[in-house]
């Protein structure tokens, strides 16, 4: 009788839609176990407004992942995607609305995953850093102290000044499943996504940093491909893993990076249609070490977005 093998079991830490499109739309094509914890403290759009409504955890950044890794029909992925333009209803997200309908109904977050694991038909695991409340706080370099996840994402201020720190007030403690998850996997990746208002605000959040210090796993950040206005200004791929270090307290096992120029006209373009994107993010003369990992992560054509399948290639290969 043959043995079975056992599939390796990857933990995924971000929000937005980087980590979902560029890490989770890949991986789930492959034979792992996964796990994706979710940043929860969106203060903007739709979710941030259900969130000051209703006194619950933020929906965004849990919905993007279940879509993520949902195996349904079209129809279905459209329809949570689906975004009202106008009336009482103006800018919420279906999906945003549906999570929030179970958790008041529930009251029971267990089984709002549960509900929406089965609906989307979702094999793996899809987790909340937190079910906590706090909030988000960035200091700048002039000594200015900026509140709020939106308003470090898309600053009022001037987005010149660098981001010396930022911190969650009150502190809170990690969701105990997320914590179990990454304590048992084989492999843990970090981001791609902001870095301070999505990646930052996970490992600050009580029991996470440590937990992944103290996992058996290797740990994998996957580099930004563009710095961003008011977050990431001028950053290279050294200065992403500085501060990821930084907030983990200890040094990523592996450094993901792209190292490939694309076209000018399609550059060009990209900025143009993201005003709030700048420029590539820079490499540096010195990613000689073993644990960098450079390699052309972009989708060969369209926007300068991560291959989801190059990307999962390089990470499966890394467990």
């Amino acid at each position: 009788m043959s043995k079975r093998i056992k599939q390796k079991h990857i933990v995924c830490l971000g929000g937005g839609n980087a980590m979902p499109k560029a890490v989770l739309a890949g991986l789930k094509h492959y034979p792992v176990r996964i796990s994706a914890v979710c940043a929860m403290l969106d203060t903007g759009g739709s979710a941030g407004r259900l969130r000051k409504d209703y006194g619950i955890v933020s929906p965004g950044d849990i919905r993007r992942a279940f879509l993520a890794l949902a195996n349904t029909s079209p129809i279905i992925e459209n329809l949570f995607n689906y975004r009202f333009e106008d009336g009482q209803l103006k800018g919420h997200n279906l999906a945003n609305l549906f999570i929030t309908a179970l958790e008041l109904a529930t009251n029971d977050y267990q089984k709002v995953l549960s509900e929406m694991s089965k609906f989307l038909n979702v094999a793996h695991q899809v987790l909340p850093v937190t079910l906590e409340k706090s909030t988000l706080f960035a200091v700048l370099a002039n000594g200015k102290i900026i509140s709020g996840e939106t308003n470090i994402d898309k600053p009022k201020h001037d987005g010149r000044l660098k981001i010396k720190k930022v911190f969650l007030r009150p502190q809170i403690k990690a969701y105990s499943p997320s914590l179990k998850a990454i304590r048992e996997a084989d492999l843990i990746v970090i981001g791609p996504g902001d870095l301070y208002s999505s990646l930052a605000q996970i490992l600050l959040t009580e029991g996470v940093a440590r937990a992944v210090r103290q996992s058996r796993a290797k740990t994998v950040y996957v580099c930004n491909l563009v710095t961003k206005y008011g977050e990431t200004n001028d950053f290279s791929v050294q200065k992403f893993s500085d501060e990821i270090e930084k907030y983990l307290g200890s040094s990523p096992d592996y450094v993901v990076y792209n190292n490939f120029v694309p076209p000018a006209s399609r550059i060009k373009k990209y900025f143009k249609d993201h005003p709030e994107l700048i420029s590539l993010v820079k490499i540096d003369d010195n990613l000689n070490e073993a644990k960098f990992i450079g390699a052309n992560l972009f989708l060969k054509s369209g926007p300068l977005e991560h291959d989801s399948q190059k990307l999962a290639k390089i990470i499966t290969g890394l467990v």
